[in-house]
């Protein structure tokens, strides 16, 4: 039995369940499939390992598709202010939501938290069909329709379907689009730790010769952090026990938060940059990590992937009547989107080659340079409503 859609999205992550709502919410016929469901949430649990940074942009879209008051009954953790500096010598930058008039920079907020106020409003909506558990066994793709095929031998068809699968995308390699994946050679390791000094409501970054380290603030007084290093060196970091581990976080840090009193259970992830050889074929469009994958120094990972998904709904919807498959239609997403990637992704390569340059002229460079910055305002007033989303072309879910 085939059953019929309008869009068929592979992947109820983050990403994938915002398109799924911004589609629906304009009375699209939608089919989302995700293998699995992430687990309740419980306020008495603690902070999960893997969180998100989320920008206005972001949080604008999530309160336009119902789903912010979802995560802000469960738990978010806004800030107000934001530090970088370089270990190397004495540059520093500050970011305060007061020079910009606004009550925070963004909010960390876990992907499980995100995920699950998403699917709240995808079973609210009956134009959004919900296949979970699901696995993808095939696609077929023809000049009518692209049909997806499950495990369980049901076959879902529809003129688009959407890989918003992750970066080990299955769709993308059923369709046949390549992919270009670049290592970094460094893992990023994830905890939440309690600290002596309160966090004061600001994500902290210490760029190391080796990579970044990122305290990131959380509501009940902790911080999640993200400590980017060398393979070799992320493998000792997970090897020790718990109190060599703050010791060590707590130099690598320079105490700035005092003494690391307290962490939980660790992981550890690949870095890797990839970018797809194109966004779309006929029938098909890929969006989020599916897409392209950047180092997280910046955080602005799952960033690009909404607003993928926010621009592929303004296209599909602006589309006037016409085959959602058409390569024609599609190719306007591909042409909004992926020149922006690629110069996120290219910047955060910049700057993880900046600071991890050894050389005295280029330790001069940088540490003057975030002094500079530091010191103009219109400058640093620039770049916080860049990074939030608050200046640039936005797609609508996005915009003031």
């Amino acid at each position: 039995m085939i059953q019929r859609f309008d869009v068929v999205i592979v992947g109820g992550g983050m990403v994938g369940s915002a398109l799924a709502l911004a589609l629906a919410r304009a009375d699209l016929r939608v089919a989302l499939l995700e293998a699995a469901e992430p687990p309740a949430f419980d306020s008495a649990q603690p902070h999960d390992i893997r969180v998100s940074a989320i920008t206005r942009a972001s949080q604008r879209v999530f309160e336009r598709l119902d789903a912010w008051r979802g995560m802000r009954t469960r738990r978010i953790s806004p800030y107000q202010a934001m530090e970088v500096w370089d270990a190397a010598g004495s540059g520093v930058i500050r970011f305060h939501a007061e020079e910009i008039g606004e009550p925070d920079l963004g909010h960390i907020i876990e992907n499980r938290v995100i995920q699950l106020a998403l699917l709240d409003g995808v079973r609210r909506l009956p134009a959004i069909t919900l296949f979970c558990p699901a696995a993808l066994a095939g696609l077929d793709v023809d000049d009518r329709a692209a049909r997806v095929r499950l495990d369980d031998g049901r076959v879902l068809e529809a003129p688009l379907a959407v890989g918003a699968d992750g970066a080990r995308s299955r769709l993308r390699e059923l369709a046949g689009i390549a992919v270009e994946i670049h290592s970094y050679h460094q893992q990023a390791v994830t905890c939440t730790v309690a600290t002596e000094l309160p966090h004061l409501a600001t994500a902290w970054q210490r760029f190391l010769p080796a990579g970044p380290l990122a305290f990131l603030p959380l509501s009940d007084g902790q911080c999640s952090i993200v400590w980017s290093t060398g393979e070799a060196h992320a493998e000792e970091i997970m090897a020790l026990d718990d109190a060599a581990f703050r010791e060590v976080l707590g130099e690598a840090f320079a105490h700035r938060l005092g003494t690391i009193i307290d962490s939980g259970s660790r992981g550890a992830f690949p870095l890797r940059g990839s970018q797809a050889g194109v966004y779309v074929r006929p029938r098909v469009a890929l969006v989020g990590d599916a897409a392209h994958t950047i180092h997280p120094l910046a955080g602005q990972g799952v960033n690009l992937g909404l607003m993928d998904a926010a621009t592929l709904a303004d296209v599909l919807l602006g589309a006037g009547g016409r085959d959602l498959g058409d390569l024609r239609v599609l190719r306007r997403y591909e042409r909004a989107r992926r020149g922006e990637d690629i110069i996120m992704m290219r910047a955060m390569e910049g700057f993880r080659a900046l600071f991890g340059n050894p050389l005295p002229p280029v330790q001069w460079l940088r540490n003057t340079g975030l002094d500079v910055v530091d010191r103009i305002g219109p400058l640093k007033r620039g770049l916080i409503r860049r990074a939030m989303g608050l200046a640039g072309e936005l797609p609508s879910l996005a915009r003031a």
